[in-house]
Protein backbone atom coordinates (compact mmCIF):
# COMPACT_ATOMS: atom_id res chain seq x y z
CA UNK A 1 0.00 0.00 0.00
CA UNK A 2 1.28 3.46 -0.91
CA UNK A 3 0.47 6.80 0.75
CA UNK A 4 1.23 10.38 -0.22
CA UNK A 5 1.23 12.77 2.74
CA UNK A 6 1.27 16.49 2.06
CA UNK A 7 2.84 18.36 4.98
CA UNK A 8 6.06 17.43 6.80
CA UNK A 9 4.99 19.07 10.04
CA UNK A 10 4.12 17.34 13.28
CA UNK A 11 1.00 15.48 12.11
CA UNK A 12 2.47 14.45 8.75
CA UNK A 13 5.71 13.19 10.26
CA UNK A 14 3.85 11.22 12.94
CA UNK A 15 1.61 9.58 10.34
CA UNK A 16 4.57 8.75 8.06
CA UNK A 17 6.22 7.05 11.03
CA UNK A 18 3.08 5.08 11.87
CA UNK A 19 2.19 4.02 8.31
CA UNK A 20 5.73 2.81 7.67
CA UNK A 21 5.50 0.83 10.90
CA UNK A 22 2.48 -0.93 9.42
CA UNK A 23 4.23 -1.74 6.15
CA UNK A 24 3.16 1.16 3.93
CA UNK A 25 5.28 2.76 1.21
CA UNK A 26 5.23 6.43 2.27
CA UNK A 27 5.90 9.59 0.26
CA UNK A 28 6.01 12.76 2.38
CA UNK A 29 6.13 16.16 0.63
CA UNK A 30 6.24 19.75 1.85
CA UNK A 31 6.31 23.02 -0.09
CA UNK A 32 8.82 24.61 2.32
CA UNK A 33 12.52 24.61 1.35
CA UNK A 34 13.35 22.65 4.49
CA UNK A 35 12.41 22.16 8.14
CA UNK A 36 10.87 25.32 9.59
CA UNK A 37 12.90 27.02 12.32
CA UNK A 38 9.98 29.24 13.37
CA UNK A 39 7.61 28.25 16.10
CA UNK A 40 6.80 28.66 19.75
CA UNK A 41 7.07 26.76 22.98
CA UNK A 42 4.19 24.35 23.50
CA UNK A 43 2.89 22.53 26.52
CA UNK A 44 2.73 19.03 25.08
CA UNK A 45 0.23 16.93 27.02
CA UNK A 46 -2.95 14.94 26.60
CA UNK A 47 -3.48 12.41 23.79
CA UNK A 48 -0.35 13.34 21.84
CA UNK A 49 1.84 12.77 24.88
CA UNK A 50 0.32 9.31 25.22
CA UNK A 51 0.66 8.58 21.50
CA UNK A 52 4.39 9.36 21.49
CA UNK A 53 4.81 6.92 24.37
CA UNK A 54 2.93 4.26 22.40
CA UNK A 55 5.18 4.97 19.39
CA UNK A 56 8.27 4.39 21.52
CA UNK A 57 9.35 8.04 21.36
CA UNK A 58 8.71 9.07 24.95
CA UNK A 59 12.39 9.20 25.88
CA UNK A 60 13.17 11.28 22.78
CA UNK A 61 10.38 13.68 23.70
CA UNK A 62 11.89 14.20 27.14
CA UNK A 63 15.37 14.64 25.64
CA UNK A 64 14.16 17.40 23.31
CA UNK A 65 12.05 19.15 25.95
CA UNK A 66 13.07 22.49 27.45
CA UNK A 67 13.21 22.50 31.26
CA UNK A 68 10.81 25.03 32.80
CA UNK A 69 10.96 25.65 36.53
CA UNK A 70 8.67 28.62 37.00
CA UNK A 71 5.65 30.35 35.48
CA UNK A 72 5.07 34.02 36.21
CA UNK A 73 3.19 37.10 35.07
CA UNK A 74 4.75 40.57 35.07
CA UNK A 75 3.12 44.02 34.84
CA UNK A 76 4.28 46.90 32.62
CA UNK A 77 6.88 47.87 35.24
CA UNK A 78 8.38 44.40 35.30
CA UNK A 79 6.97 43.53 38.71
CA UNK A 80 5.91 39.91 39.26
CA UNK A 81 2.17 39.59 39.96
CA UNK A 82 1.89 35.77 39.83
CA UNK A 83 4.59 33.20 40.46
CA UNK A 84 3.96 29.44 40.26
CA UNK A 85 6.26 26.44 40.45
CA UNK A 86 5.81 24.89 36.98
CA UNK A 87 5.82 21.36 38.36
CA UNK A 88 2.35 22.16 39.72
CA UNK A 89 0.93 21.93 36.19
CA UNK A 90 2.68 18.64 35.49
CA UNK A 91 1.50 17.23 38.82
CA UNK A 92 -2.11 18.20 38.06
CA UNK A 93 -1.80 16.37 34.71
CA UNK A 94 -0.40 13.23 36.27
CA UNK A 95 3.13 14.00 35.11
CA UNK A 96 2.14 13.88 31.44
CA UNK A 97 3.43 17.30 30.40
CA UNK A 98 6.49 18.31 28.39
CA UNK A 99 7.46 21.87 27.49
CA UNK A 100 9.01 21.71 24.04
CA UNK A 101 9.67 24.05 21.16
CA UNK A 102 7.52 23.20 18.16
CA UNK A 103 10.56 22.88 15.83
CA UNK A 104 12.16 20.51 18.36
CA UNK A 105 9.09 18.27 18.33
CA UNK A 106 9.21 18.19 14.54
CA UNK A 107 12.91 17.38 14.67
CA UNK A 108 12.49 14.37 16.95
CA UNK A 109 9.74 13.00 14.69
CA UNK A 110 11.81 13.65 11.58
CA UNK A 111 14.88 11.97 13.07
CA UNK A 112 12.74 8.94 13.95
CA UNK A 113 11.64 8.43 10.33
CA UNK A 114 13.08 5.32 8.68
CA UNK A 115 15.31 5.95 5.66
CA UNK A 116 12.75 4.23 3.44
CA UNK A 117 10.29 7.12 3.82
CA UNK A 118 10.57 9.39 0.76
CA UNK A 119 10.74 12.92 2.23
CA UNK A 120 10.80 15.76 -0.29
CA UNK A 121 10.90 19.48 0.47
CA UNK A 122 10.13 22.19 -2.11
CA UNK A 123 7.40 19.85 -3.35
CA UNK A 124 3.64 19.83 -2.98
CA UNK A 125 0.58 18.21 -4.52
CA UNK A 126 -0.58 19.89 -7.73
CA UNK A 127 -3.62 17.73 -8.51
CA UNK A 128 -5.31 14.57 -7.30
CA UNK A 129 -6.79 12.41 -10.07
CA UNK A 130 -8.52 9.37 -8.56
CA UNK A 131 -5.58 7.32 -7.26
CA UNK A 132 -2.92 9.29 -9.14
CA UNK A 133 -1.21 12.20 -7.38
CA UNK A 134 0.60 14.77 -9.51
CA UNK A 135 3.40 16.54 -7.65
CA UNK A 136 4.87 19.96 -8.29
CA UNK A 137 8.27 18.47 -9.15
CA UNK A 138 6.73 16.83 -12.22
CA UNK A 139 6.46 13.31 -10.84
CA UNK A 140 3.31 11.23 -10.46
CA UNK A 141 2.62 8.74 -7.69
CA UNK A 142 -0.02 6.01 -7.75
CA UNK A 143 -1.45 6.25 -4.24
CA UNK A 144 -3.89 4.16 -2.21
CA UNK A 145 -4.15 7.03 0.29
CA UNK A 146 -3.71 10.81 0.06
CA UNK A 147 -3.40 12.78 3.31
CA UNK A 148 -3.60 16.52 3.80
CA UNK A 149 -1.49 17.21 6.89
CA UNK A 150 -0.50 20.62 5.59
CA UNK A 151 -1.86 22.85 8.33
CA UNK A 152 -4.65 25.34 8.76
CA UNK A 153 -4.10 26.77 5.25
CA UNK A 154 -4.12 23.30 3.70
CA UNK A 155 -3.68 22.97 -0.06
CA UNK A 156 -5.10 19.43 -0.05
CA UNK A 157 -8.22 20.69 1.74
CA UNK A 158 -8.65 23.39 -0.90
CA UNK A 159 -8.32 20.81 -3.69
CA UNK A 160 -10.79 18.40 -2.09
CA UNK A 161 -13.26 20.66 -0.30
CA UNK A 162 -13.02 24.15 -1.76
CA UNK A 163 -12.03 27.62 -0.51
CA UNK A 164 -10.60 28.16 2.95
CA UNK A 165 -13.14 30.84 3.85
CA UNK A 166 -15.89 28.22 3.77
CA UNK A 167 -14.47 26.40 6.81
CA UNK A 168 -12.28 28.87 8.69
CA UNK A 169 -13.62 30.28 11.97
CA UNK A 170 -11.62 33.39 12.86
CA UNK A 171 -11.28 33.88 16.63
CA UNK A 172 -10.43 37.57 16.52
CA UNK A 173 -6.70 37.40 17.22
CA UNK A 174 -3.33 37.53 15.50
CA UNK A 175 -0.26 35.74 16.80
CA UNK A 176 3.46 35.55 16.20
CA UNK A 177 6.67 33.97 17.42
CA UNK A 178 10.39 34.40 16.88
CA UNK A 179 13.80 33.81 18.47
CA UNK A 180 16.65 36.25 19.08
CA UNK A 181 19.95 36.27 20.96
CA UNK A 182 20.31 38.48 24.04
CA UNK A 183 22.52 37.29 26.94
CA UNK A 184 21.11 39.80 29.42
CA UNK A 185 17.46 39.02 28.72
CA UNK A 186 18.25 35.31 28.58
CA UNK A 187 19.57 35.53 32.14
CA UNK A 188 16.28 37.14 33.27
CA UNK A 189 13.95 34.50 31.78
CA UNK A 190 16.02 31.30 31.77
CA UNK A 191 14.07 28.32 33.09
CA UNK A 192 10.82 30.29 33.15
CA UNK A 193 7.68 31.18 31.25
CA UNK A 194 7.40 34.95 31.68
CA UNK A 195 4.13 36.46 30.42
CA UNK A 196 2.93 40.04 30.39
CA UNK A 197 -0.20 40.54 32.48
CA UNK A 198 -2.12 42.67 30.01
CA UNK A 199 -5.60 42.95 28.52
CA UNK A 200 -6.34 42.09 24.87
CA UNK A 201 -2.66 41.49 24.11
CA UNK A 202 0.16 39.45 25.57
CA UNK A 203 3.82 38.65 25.05
CA UNK A 204 5.62 35.66 26.51
CA UNK A 205 9.37 35.06 26.90
CA UNK A 206 11.45 31.98 27.72
CA UNK A 207 15.12 31.15 27.54
CA UNK A 208 16.35 28.37 25.26
CA UNK A 209 20.09 27.69 24.96
CA UNK A 210 23.15 29.70 23.88
CA UNK A 211 21.64 32.99 25.15
CA UNK A 212 18.63 32.63 22.86
CA UNK A 213 15.23 34.00 23.91
CA UNK A 214 11.98 32.76 22.36
CA UNK A 215 9.09 35.20 22.05
CA UNK A 216 5.41 34.42 21.74
CA UNK A 217 2.84 37.16 21.08
CA UNK A 218 -0.94 37.31 20.62
CA UNK A 219 -3.36 40.22 20.41
CA UNK A 220 -6.98 40.83 19.54
CA UNK A 221 -7.51 42.15 16.02
CA UNK A 222 -10.80 42.96 14.26
CA UNK A 223 -9.86 41.56 10.84
CA UNK A 224 -7.96 38.69 9.27
CA UNK A 225 -5.63 40.80 7.10
CA UNK A 226 -1.99 40.33 8.06
CA UNK A 227 0.81 42.86 7.58
CA UNK A 228 3.46 42.00 4.99
CA UNK A 229 6.09 42.81 7.60
CA UNK A 230 5.32 41.29 11.03
CA UNK A 231 7.72 43.73 12.67
CA UNK A 232 5.41 46.63 11.86
CA UNK A 233 2.41 44.74 13.25
CA UNK A 234 4.26 43.76 16.44
CA UNK A 235 5.50 47.28 17.14
CA UNK A 236 2.03 48.72 16.64
CA UNK A 237 0.28 46.07 18.77
CA UNK A 238 2.71 45.59 21.65
CA UNK A 239 4.22 49.00 22.36
CA UNK A 240 4.17 50.23 25.97
CA UNK A 241 4.16 46.80 27.68
CA UNK A 242 7.36 47.17 29.69
CA UNK A 243 11.11 46.85 29.29
CA UNK A 244 11.20 43.15 28.34
CA UNK A 245 8.60 43.68 25.63
CA UNK A 246 10.41 46.71 24.23
CA UNK A 247 13.69 44.83 24.19
CA UNK A 248 12.07 41.90 22.36
CA UNK A 249 10.37 44.19 19.84
CA UNK A 250 13.66 45.91 19.05
CA UNK A 251 15.23 42.51 18.35
CA UNK A 252 12.46 41.21 16.07
CA UNK A 253 14.20 39.58 13.07
CA UNK A 254 13.43 39.70 9.35
CA UNK A 255 9.96 38.54 8.21
CA UNK A 256 11.23 35.20 6.89
CA UNK A 257 12.38 34.32 10.42
CA UNK A 258 9.05 35.16 12.08
CA UNK A 259 5.94 33.02 12.47
CA UNK A 260 2.92 35.28 12.04
CA UNK A 261 -0.70 34.28 11.43
CA UNK A 262 -4.30 34.71 12.47
CA UNK A 263 -5.78 32.67 15.33
CA UNK A 264 -8.53 30.49 13.89
CA UNK A 265 -10.20 27.10 13.90
CA UNK A 266 -11.24 24.82 11.04
CA UNK A 267 -14.82 23.54 11.01
CA UNK A 268 -15.67 20.93 8.38
CA UNK A 269 -18.68 18.59 8.19
CA UNK A 270 -16.41 15.78 6.96
CA UNK A 271 -12.69 15.20 6.73
CA UNK A 272 -12.48 12.85 3.77
CA UNK A 273 -13.50 12.27 0.17
CA UNK A 274 -12.83 8.81 -1.16
CA UNK A 275 -9.21 7.96 -0.34
CA UNK A 276 -8.25 11.55 0.48
CA UNK A 277 -8.33 12.46 4.16
CA UNK A 278 -7.35 15.47 6.27
CA UNK A 279 -5.28 15.25 9.44
CA UNK A 280 -4.34 17.61 12.26
CA UNK A 281 -4.87 21.34 11.76
CA UNK A 282 -5.94 20.80 8.16
CA UNK A 283 -8.99 18.93 9.47
CA UNK A 284 -9.74 20.47 12.85
CA UNK A 285 -7.39 23.29 13.87
CA UNK A 286 -8.27 24.07 17.48
CA UNK A 287 -6.19 27.28 17.61
CA UNK A 288 -3.07 27.98 19.63
CA UNK A 289 -5.11 29.14 22.64
CA UNK A 290 -6.38 25.59 23.07
CA UNK A 291 -2.80 24.46 23.55
CA UNK A 292 -3.37 21.07 21.94
CA UNK A 293 -2.87 21.44 18.19
CA UNK A 294 0.39 19.48 18.21
CA UNK A 295 -0.96 16.92 20.65
CA UNK A 296 -4.07 16.28 18.56
CA UNK A 297 -1.94 16.10 15.42
CA UNK A 298 0.24 13.31 16.81
CA UNK A 299 -2.64 11.42 18.42
CA UNK A 300 -4.84 11.70 15.34
CA UNK A 301 -2.00 10.38 13.20
CA UNK A 302 -1.52 7.44 15.53
CA UNK A 303 -5.22 6.63 15.48
CA UNK A 304 -5.49 6.94 11.69
CA UNK A 305 -2.57 4.54 11.29
CA UNK A 306 -4.16 1.99 13.61
CA UNK A 307 -7.59 2.27 11.95
CA UNK A 308 -6.10 1.78 8.49
CA UNK A 309 -4.08 -1.21 9.65
CA UNK A 310 -7.15 -2.99 11.03
CA UNK A 311 -9.67 -2.10 8.32
CA UNK A 312 -10.54 -4.25 5.31
CA UNK A 313 -10.24 -1.21 3.01
CA UNK A 314 -8.73 2.25 3.03
CA UNK A 315 -12.17 3.85 2.92
CA UNK A 316 -13.30 1.84 5.93
CA UNK A 317 -10.20 2.80 7.91
CA UNK A 318 -10.67 6.49 7.12
CA UNK A 319 -14.33 6.38 8.15
CA UNK A 320 -13.49 4.67 11.44
CA UNK A 321 -10.75 7.21 12.21
CA UNK A 322 -13.16 10.08 11.67
CA UNK A 323 -15.92 8.43 13.71
CA UNK A 324 -13.62 7.94 16.68
CA UNK A 325 -11.58 11.14 16.48
CA UNK A 326 -14.14 13.83 15.58
CA UNK A 327 -15.73 13.95 19.09
CA UNK A 328 -12.30 14.40 20.70
CA UNK A 329 -11.23 17.26 18.44
CA UNK A 330 -14.67 18.85 18.72
CA UNK A 331 -14.52 18.85 22.52
CA UNK A 332 -11.17 20.68 22.49
CA UNK A 333 -12.41 23.22 19.93
CA UNK A 334 -15.46 24.03 22.03
CA UNK A 335 -13.42 24.30 25.21
CA UNK A 336 -11.08 26.79 23.53
CA UNK A 337 -13.97 28.96 22.37
CA UNK A 338 -16.09 28.72 25.50
CA UNK A 339 -13.58 28.68 28.36
CA UNK A 340 -9.98 29.22 27.44
CA UNK A 341 -10.16 32.39 25.33
CA UNK A 342 -11.23 34.79 28.07
CA UNK A 343 -8.84 33.21 30.56
CA UNK A 344 -5.99 33.35 28.07
CA UNK A 345 -6.56 36.93 26.88
CA UNK A 346 -8.95 38.81 29.20
CA UNK A 347 -10.81 41.82 27.81
CA UNK A 348 -11.37 43.65 31.10
CA UNK A 349 -9.36 44.47 34.20
CA UNK A 350 -11.89 42.54 36.29
CA UNK A 351 -11.30 39.36 34.27
CA UNK A 352 -7.56 39.92 34.52
CA UNK A 353 -7.82 40.10 38.32
CA UNK A 354 -9.98 36.96 38.39
CA UNK A 355 -7.30 35.13 36.43
CA UNK A 356 -4.61 36.40 38.78
CA UNK A 357 -6.55 35.18 41.82
CA UNK A 358 -7.27 31.89 40.06
CA UNK A 359 -3.58 31.23 39.51
CA UNK A 360 -2.79 32.10 43.10
CA UNK A 361 -5.58 29.81 44.34
CA UNK A 362 -4.12 27.02 42.20
CA UNK A 363 -1.33 26.69 44.75
CA UNK A 364 -3.75 25.77 47.54
CA UNK A 365 -4.00 22.03 48.33
CA UNK A 366 -6.74 20.28 46.37
CA UNK A 367 -7.41 23.13 43.93
CA UNK A 368 -4.62 22.46 41.42
CA UNK A 369 -6.47 19.79 39.41
CA UNK A 370 -9.75 21.71 39.55
CA UNK A 371 -8.25 24.92 38.17
CA UNK A 372 -5.85 23.35 35.66
CA UNK A 373 -8.81 21.83 33.78
CA UNK A 374 -9.88 25.02 31.94
CA UNK A 375 -6.27 25.66 30.90
CA UNK A 376 -5.55 22.16 29.63
CA UNK A 377 -8.78 20.74 28.14
CA UNK A 378 -8.13 17.04 27.56
CA UNK A 379 -9.91 14.55 25.36
CA UNK A 380 -12.45 12.29 26.97
CA UNK A 381 -10.70 9.02 26.18
CA UNK A 382 -7.15 7.73 26.10
CA UNK A 383 -5.57 7.10 22.68
CA UNK A 384 -5.00 3.43 23.45
CA UNK A 385 -8.68 3.07 24.25
CA UNK A 386 -9.72 4.88 21.06
CA UNK A 387 -7.40 2.71 18.96
CA UNK A 388 -8.48 -0.58 20.57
Amino acid sequence: MRAVICGAGIAGLALAHRLHHHGWDVHLVDHAPGPRPQGYMIDFFGPGHEALQLMGLGDEMNRHASPVEEFRYIDDRGRTTVRIDYTLFAKALGGELASIMRPALERLLREALPDQVDLRYRTTIDTIDDDRVHLSDGTTVDADLVVGADGIHSRVRALAFGPEQDCLRYLGMHTGAYIFTDPEMFAQVRGQFVLTETRNRQMGFYGLTDDQVAVFAVHRAPGTTLSDDPRDAFRAAYAGMGDLAERALAACPAPDQVYYDQVAQIDLPQWSKGRTVLLGDAAHAVSLIAGQGASLGVAGAYLLGECLDRASSVEEGIAEYERRWRPVAGDVQRAARDRVTEWFLPRTFTRLLLRRWGFRAMQLPGLDRLLVGPLFPKGRKHVAELAA
